[in-house]
């Protein structure tokens, strides 16, 4: 049995032992991976306390399936889809995951417009774009947008995969990318004109300087 530097038990042996049903093979597993599945749980829900709950079911359902784990890919992976689909039970419980490929069509028809094309790369996204503001703009998504988001453009899941995830088509899931990313840029796009009137005002009470003191004409003696 290996141990890390430490003395702490490799990763390997851990999920060894604890398919076994080792206590602390199965803490030494939190101990590595808490925190990145926490992480991921407040990406996709933008509510610690939520997220925090999230993670202790995503461990909790990791201490019933780790038997299934048969190595054939990383565990971190498996763990990562493991954590993705607990999430994703909760939103869907609380029925969140809209689907919205229909309104679009019917939007696209009543227009007259082309049809658009959804869930391809957003290159208005891919630029440079302030990491707080973009932070910031997602966790404004309604849930079912953020977590299509999410899925796809951070996490990298493809649209079959997500499909499969939420339960949905894989034109709902490019459809509900599609409206993630519009959102998205309405969202930054207002951050920024938020940004460029404070710098205007701020310009301009720089400009006007400290109010100088007000003068009073001398008074005439009298004639």
């Amino acid at each position: 049995m290996r141990r890390t530097e430490t003395g702490e038990l490799t990763e390997a042996d851990a999920i060894r032992l604890a398919q076994k049903g080792d206590a602390n093979a199965f803490e030494r597993l939190y101990q590595l991976h808490n925190r990145r599945v926490y992480s991921l749980c407040l990406r996709m829900v933008g509510n610690p306390a939520a997220a925090e709950d999230l993670a202790q079911e995503a461990f909790l359902q990791l201490f019933r399936k780790i038997q299934t784990f048969r190595g054939e890919s990383a565990f971190s992976t498996w763990l990562h889809r493991l954590t993705v689909n607990v999430v994703l039970m909760r939103l869907r419980r609380k029925n969140v995951i809209e689907s919205s490929l229909d309104e679009l069509a019917e939007q696209d028809e009543e227009s007259g417009s082309a049809p658009r094309e959804v869930g391809a790369a957003d290159l208005q996204l891919s630029g440079s774009v302030d990491r707080v503001n973009l932070e910031r703009a997602v966790g404004h998504l309604p849930p079912g947008y953020r977590a299509v988001f999410l899925l796809h453009d951070v996490e990298g899941y493809e649209h079959n995969e997500i499909a499969d995830m939420l339960g949905c088509s894989i034109g709902n899931s490019k459809s509900q990318l599609h409206k993630a990313r519009t959102r998205l840029r309405e969202l930054l796009q207002e951050a920024e004109r938020d940004r460029a009137r404070e710098e205007r005002q701020e310009a301009k009470r720089e400009g006007e300087g400290p109010a100088e003191p007000e003068t009073r004409p001398a008074r005439q003696g009298s004639s």
